[in-house]
């Protein structure tokens, strides 16, 4: 038990640094293009959303579950697929949260959204956990 509960919090860890990367490669990418938002800005949140997610492949598994042997290509075309299906649960709960639901006790649609958002990352950062120790890195880390 204490080496899962130590490997959800470097997880946790390599999270916040990817959010970083992802953010930080976001905002260089918008520097350089000046593009801002519509369907242009997709291919630059694709860019920053991809290097985040190779950083957090490897941090993941050299360090938060200590896998050994080198790249695998399917090994990280799954880590991309549970990757994904994060997004997808993430932006989902944001989007039926608020779209579905007002916001409860008299607080402001920015706080309610703000609220929904730190719901959706809670559900999708234990999908990603579960999906990487037991899918993407299964039977290879202690």
């Amino acid at each position: 038990m204490r080496v899962f509960v130590w490997q959800g919090i470097k997880f946790i860890l390599v999270g916040i640094l990817n959010t970083a990367i992802d953010f930080g490669a976001l905002n260089l990418l918008i520097l350089l293009t000046g593009i801002t938002g519509g369907w242009a800005i997709v291919p630059l949140n694709t860019i920053s959303f991809l290097c985040a997610a190779t950083n957090s492949y490897f941090l993941n598994k050299f360090w938060t579950f200590k896998v050994r042997g080198g790249v695998v290509s399917r090994e990280f075309s799954k880590f991309l697929l549970i990757s994904a299906i994060g997004i997808g649960i993430n932006t989902g709960i944001v989007a039926a949260g608020t779209s579905l639901v007002y916001p409860l006790f008299g607080l402001s649609p920015k706080i309610w959204v703000n609220l929904i958002k730190v719901l959706a990352t809670a559900v999708s950062v234990t999908w990603n956990f579960v999906g990487s120790k037991f899918i993407v890195f299964k039977d290879k880390n202690v």
